[in-house]
């Protein structure tokens, strides 16, 4: 009794701990401490869980025995993996990471909800299907992530589109529906086995058709959609096993993903209709091109400008990550802070890949918090700004989604980086961005390219600094 108390206080605790680390994480100075909290609400309820070992007779102990040796074996690999990779994956591979750790996430709700089922211990309809819905929703963010690692990974490059794409998800959708109710209606007979093992192999493959349409530059938004998924699959298979961390874990894990979803939907100028219902994505290639030539200057020219302006605002987009040149891109800008400048990040709800990117970006390489502004919060300021520095990002900035209706991207809020008096571009080559979409502001009077690798230039522009010397 006294065992079986412990258990379950230690979810209440657990989930108070969860609840507690996700709220530290909506601030960027409590984000790591928010982290490690709820990692020591898992840790702990986990620990719980292993005390039931004690809870049960001595007849049984020798086969649980078993499944504990295997769960000990899952949880060193796992944390083994995770643990390494987590330290050593660059912050370029940072999204498909998450993409595909969320994956993991769904694909174990599916695993729940599959050990539920063949352990013939439901205790009604209900049971079975909140059990089959989560099994569903498990399994979509399963293979779903899979394709949103592949594409962000580079593996697979281009979006897959056909006839008929639409009706046929859909159609494939609906059959899936239908096995989960035969599943459901035939539950304990030999003649609900084969329903239940189509169910599952059409929920893994709608996941995958849901996701190969989608085009990579909507991988911020299809992240977070599955995030969202595999929090509500969780909850659900929490139900099932009456396991109260897994319910209070899932639901918020859920609620979160989806108000972020909403909120990239939005920065996005989609609506969640058109992310989950259509090839979001999908970019015109029949859009004219802009008109006329790059202007581009050396490195230090660029710097010069920046060291005796005023105001300077800095967009920073992948191709920063790319570079892994956020430590000398802060080095530089505390060497214009010390001359007087006035220095702001402005960041873009969907720059990078992931929701998010930049500002771990920035964190990592320690840039205060309070010289970081999002987009709603600084927009209004470029128009009266020196000098807007942009390295790496492209369709955050550019001025066609406003102005263009054949634009793939129009209608997409944007940084206002166009309106400020100069605009200078850290960029690789002349290409498109992640979009395919070219950017006018390339060839705009007041912009000036700065072409090259973000962590040479930058290196330079310190380089330039230091000779004007002090002011």
């Amino acid at each position: 009794m006294f065992i079986e108390y412990i258990v379950g206080l230690s979810g209440l605790i657990a989930a108070g701990l969860f609840i507690y680390g996700l709220k530290a994480m909506s601030s960027p100075v409590t984000a790591v401490s928010g982290i490690v909290t709820a990692g020591y609400g898992m840790v702990f309820v986990v620990g719980a869980t292993f005390l039931n070992l004690f809870n049960v007779s001595p007849d049984a102990r020798p086969h649980l025995l078993v499944n504990v040796a295997l769960a000990v074996v899952a949880l060193l690999l796992g944390c083994l993996w995770t643990g390494w990779r987590g330290r050593t994956v660059q912050m370029t591979a940072m999204p498909q990471m998450v993409a595909i750790f969320n994956g993991m996430g769904g694909g174990s709700a599916a695993s729940l909800a599959a050990v539920s089922l063949l352990s013939d211990h439901a205790t009604s309809g209900l049971h079975l299907s909140v059990t089959i819905v989560g099994a569903l929703i498990g399994c979509i963010s399963f293979t779903g992530s899979i394709i949103a690692w592949a594409k962000l990974d580079g593996r697979m490059r281009k979006p897959v589109r056909f006839g008929g794409q639409r009706i046929f998800n859909a159609a494939l959708f609906l059959i899936s529906l239908v096995l989960g109710a035969l599943t459901v209606m035939q539950y304990g007979t030999p003649e609900g086995v084969l329903p239940g093992i189509l169910f599952f192999g059409a929920a893994l493959l709608f996941g995958v058709c849901m996701t190969l349409p989608i085009g990579g530059a909507d991988m911020p938004v299809v992240i977070s959609l599955y995030n969202a998924f595999t929090g509500l699959a969780v909850g659900l298979e929490g139900y099932v096993m009456g396991n109260p961390a897994l319910m209070i874990a899932g639901m918020v894990v859920g609620s979160a993903g989806t108000l972020l979803t909403a909120l990239m939907a939005k920065a996005m100028n989609r609506s969640l209709t058109n992310v989950l219902f259509s090839n979001f994505g999908d970019t015109a290639s029949s859009a004219k091109g802009p008109e006329g030539e790059m202007k581009s200057a050396d490195p230090s020219d660029a710097a010069t400008s920046m060291r005796y302006a005023s105001s300077v605002i800095i967009v920073p987009g992948y191709g920063l990550a790319v570079a892994q040149a956020q430590q000398k891109l802060y080095e530089f800008v505390k060497m214009l802070v010390a001359d007087g400048v006035d220095v702001k990040f402005a960041i873009h709800p969907v720059a990078g890949r992931m929701p998010g990117h930049m500002n771990v970006l920035l964190a990592e390489a320690g840039v205060p918090y309070d010289m970081i502004y999002d987009m709603d919060d600084i927009n209004d300021s470029f128009a009266t700004t020196d000098v807007a520095l942009i390295i790496g990002a492209n369709d955050v900035v550019n001025p066609e989604a406003l102005t263009d209706k054949s634009s793939p991207i129009y209608g997409m809020p944007i940084l206002n980086a166009y309106k400020s008096r100069q605009v200078f571009v850290i960029k690789r080559g002349s290409g498109t961005g992640y979009s395919g979409v070219q950017n006018p502001l390339f060839f705009q009077k007041n912009c000036t390219m700065v072409f090259g690798d973000a962590q040479a230039v930058l290196s330079k522009m310190v380089e330039a600094v230091k000779a004007l010397g002090t002011a």
